[in-house]
Order: structure tokens, then C-alpha cells, then sequence
């Protein structure tokens, strides 16, 4: 480590992309786990924070320690992964949310919700928490899909230190919360866990998006967290994936807006302009221009 805490870099730029394209090769045929598509910028971000965290210098320690050190791997995984979120941490994201929610789900019979890729239980309780006060979870379910068996163990049986609950108040009433936020939780020992009414209405389940199938139908799907990680040739087979999903006139919420180029755009109608959120309708052919 440098004086000033940063790793030395003294690896030249050629012989550091050919150690992570081994680390990336070493994870997928070891793990299962690929990243290979995913965008460089912020994957070698995401490693750097890595080996600092660790203390390693350089990318061939990492897949060393990785290849031999079943805490090593698992962290890193869990590192290169969506981090998870907080309760109600984006009032933007869960107010948008909540118009989704009232455009797709409203009078469906039996509406089904996909949190792809899902940022833990604070993310899936905050849509819990949406849907009740809708008066829209009774009859739902919210599909809630994580990387790996371990992400799945830790999202089942989270729980938050009461005190978290106050401090995320604020942020629930910006996100067009009524009530008080702790009302849907049971409180024991200081630790609070959604309450058993909103909890029964999330199945969990393990789920690769990179080379799993479509598993169901859905009248919402929301995956803004984990797209941005996402090349190109990626991005566009996941939102293949999402649209052979999606019921018609389902919702659609991205990380960013979709191109009119995309493939996909002319299935598509914003709910909002300048928002990454979509309605599924009829197939719209693009508009040539004249001349």
C-alpha cells in the first residue's frame, strides 16, 4: 500500500486487463457467476474497492485468494454484485414505484411483481410497504430473485436495528408515505422485522439474469440497480429477457430511458417523460422521417 493508503500501481494497463479477464474466466468456470459482459469502468471499480478492502496489490492475488479461499470468493461475489439497499433509500425510486404499481396492477386478478436482481429485504420490504398502503398487496406477490444462495439466505432472514426505522421515516413520507413507517413491523429485542402479513406476499428465489430463462409472466418488473453494471450485448438479452416477461400494458421500470433505436422501443410508451419507466403496449413501428 502507498503512503496515502492507495494500492501501488505499478502493473502496466496491458498485463491488468489480462489478470482480469483471468479473474473474470476463473469466476465463471469456478462459480458459475459471469461478468464477462459487464461494464469495465465500474466492474474494475468495484474490484479496486475490492483489494483495498483486503489488502491485496494485485489481480493475480485476488484470484489466488479467490481460488483457495471459499471467505475470499464469497466476498467478492457479494462485492461485484447489487449492494444492498436501505429501507425507502430512494423516494424518487418508490414514489415511481407507486405509479407503476397504479398503472399495472390495479384490477389485474392475480398481479405478479419481479424485483430482478433485488437490493436484499430493504428493497422488497419498501415495495411491500407500497403495495399495502395501496390496498394493493392482499391479492399480489412479489418475486424478489438474487444472484446467489448466499444472497438468498441473507435477504430471507434480515431483520434492521429498531432505530433504523425513525431514521427512515423521513425518507418513507418523501416517498408518499401516510402513516408511520413502524407500524408494519414486529419489534423484539430491539431488532424489526416486517410483520408476517406483508413478509407472506415475497417469494425469494435464486435466479441468474446473465443465463437464466424467463421463469413466469409479470404485470410489473423493476430492475433500475443492477442494469447499470450491464454491457451492451448484455443489456439488450436482459431486456429481451424482461420483455418476454412482461404481460401486455405491464410496467417496466429501467435504469435509464430507452433509446429509439433500441430494438425494443416501438413495444414501449413512458409514463412519465425524462423517466425510465414503461408501459407495454402494441407493437409501434418507428416514424421515418419525411423526405
Amino acid at each position: 500500500m502507498g503512503a496515502n493508503g492507495e494500492l501501488r500501481r505499478n502493473t502496466a494497463p496491458e498485463l491488468e486487463e489480462l489478470e482480469l479477464e483471468l479473474l473474470l474466466e476463473a469466476l465463471v468456470r469456478r462459480f458459475g457467476f459471469d461478468f464477462r459482459l459487464h461494464e469495465r469502468a465500474p466492474l474494475k471499480q468495484k474490484v479496486l474497492a475490492f483489494m483495498q478492502q483486503c489488502g491485496l496489490a494485485t489481480l493475480s492475488q485476488v484470484q489466488d485468494q479467490v481460488l483457495h479461499d471459499p471467505a475470499t470468493s464469497s466476498a467478492l461475489l457479494r462485492a461485484l454484485h447489487v449492494p444492498p439497499a436501505a429501507l425507502f433509500d430512494n423516494p424518487a425510486e418508490a414514489l415511481m414505484l407507486r405509479e407503476a404499481a397504479e398503472h399495472s396492477l390495479r384490477g389485474a386478478a392475480l398481479p405478479r411483481v419481479w424485483l430482478a436482481d433485488c437490493a436484499g429485504a430493504g428493497q422488497a420490504w419498501t415495495l411491500a410497504i407500497i403495495l399495502a398502503e395501496m390496498g394493493l398487496l392482499s391479492h399480489a406477490e412479489i418475486y424478489a430473485t438474487v444472484a446467489s444462495d448466499e444472497m438468498l439466505d441473507e435477504a430471507a432472514s434480515a431483520w434492521l436495528p429498531e432505530g433504523e426505522l425513525e431514521g427512515a421515516q423521513e425518507s418513507y413520507q418523501q416517498a408518499g408515505g401516510k402513516g408511520r413507517l413502524a407500524n408494519y413491523f414486529n419489534v423484539q429485542g430491539g431488532r424489526a422485522m416486517l410483520a408476517p402479513s406483508l413478509r407472506s406476499h415475497i417469494t425469494w428465489a435464486q435466479y441468474n439474469l446473465v443465463t437464466d430463462a424467463s421463469f413466469n409472466e409479470f404485470n410489473l418488473i423493476a430492475c433500475q440497480r443492477a442494469l447499470p453494471d450491464f454491457g451492451p450485448l448484455l443489456r439488450q438479452r436482459v431486456l429481451q429477457l424482461f420483455h418476454d416477461s412482461l404481460v401486455p400494458f405491464g410496467t417496466l421500470g429501467l435504469d435509464r430511458e430507452i433509446a429509439p433505436d433500441e430494438p425494443l422501443a416501438g413495444a414501449y410508451q413512458a409514463l412519465e417523460p425524462g423517466q425510465p419507466w414503461y408501459k407495454r403496449v402494441m407493437w409501434q413501428a418507428p416514424i421515418s422521417p419525411a423526405g
